[in-house]
């Protein structure tokens, strides 16, 4: 099959383009610029961009188009993801018209699993609904998701939702902004910690993309790990792997002033995902089943790397 990725050089797509490679796909990159085995546009300039899906004449379009910067201001959120939210809006408008045009029948598209209503008992399934009012700095980014997840629907496509994606290139990488920040004792369970995490490791999302293109999925669907876990349970664990201070005790209230809306709901409101339908529809599981192995691994490694 030959597979146009849009968002190559993102985190999920560096794991993906070689994987797509090894399993027997002709994979082209979409990439701002031209290189061997890409094709050069903006998906926001819809011109180039039908001109680029045109010339790759794909089968099959992945969009992981993202423009997340390496470091995110909490109390800033709805500014640092503006791009993120044209090219989940704007660009992917563009990117399934070129796609339908030159003839691609299947969509595969990258969602948020962390965007579930807080409220609701245990881990969110597909079924549950997304956050009915979010923190303001999170209106427009949920927002965006949405218009991505009818755009994809409306090609017959998936939406993979992603859980906290980690590994190389992420804020929970060895050199990550987060993990800088825990390794300084800089980062504090804010009113209990009580939020619950669902990690995916960038591997098994682009493991994930993979079985999606091979099968008849359609909707959204959960790509997380095994293992749902609370911020006050895994943040001193993670403290303890980088030889940091336990974290600090905050008050909301506190925080707020420091964070913003979204810094607290993100230590306190967010919800965890299931991925038990994503595990029987593409016969997917993840090589990390729990966060705690995939982070220990992360870390050794590049411990060992130094």
């Amino acid at each position: 099959m030959r597979v146009l990725v849009a968002g190559a050089t993102g985190v999920v797509g560096r794991a993906l383009v070689p994987l797509l490679t090894s399993v027997g796909h002709d994979v082209v990159a979409l990439s701002r610029t031209p290189g061997r085995g890409t094709v050069a546009a903006d998906a926001l300039d819809r011109t180039a961009l039908h001109r680029a899906v045109r010339e790759a004449a794909p089968d099959a379009v992945v969009n992981m188009l993202t423009a997340i910067p390496a470091e995110l201001d909490p109390r800033h959120l709805a500014r640092d993801f503006a791009l993120t939210n044209r090219l989940r809006t704007e660009g992917t408008r563009n990117l399934y018209e070129a796609a339908r045009d030159a003839g691609a029948t299947k969509i595969v598209a990258q969602g948020l699993a962390y965007a579930y209503d807080p409220v609701g008992q245990g881990p969110a399934n597909e079924d549950a609904p997304l956050w009915r009012r979010p923190p303001k700095q999170f209106v427009p980014v949920l927002d965006a998701l949405k218009e991505l997840e009818e755009r994809t629907a409306d090609a017959d496509g998936t939406v993979l939702r992603f859980g906290h994606l980690y590994g190389p290139g992420t804020i929970y990488a060895a050199d990550g902004s987060f993990v800088k920040q825990v390794a300084a004792g800089k980062v504090p369970l804010v009113g209990g910690g009580n939020s619950v995490f669902s990690f995916t490791h960038a591997h098994d999302a682009a493991t994930a993309v993979v079985a999606a293109l091979d099968r008849p999925a359609s909707g959204p669907l959960n790509i997380v790990d095994d293992t749902p876990v609370a911020l006050h349970a895994w943040l001193p664990e993670l403290a303890g792997m980088l030889g940091a201070p336990r974290p600090k005790k905050a008050p909301a209230a506190l925080a707020r002033i420091a964070v913003g809306g979204w810094g607290v709901a993100f230590m306190t409101g967010l919800r965890g995902a299931d991925n038990a339908r994503a595990t029987l529809t593409l016969d997917w599981r993840p090589r990390y089943a729990c966060w705690r192995e995939g982070f220990a691994a992360e870390l050794t490694d590049a411990s060992a790397a130094r």
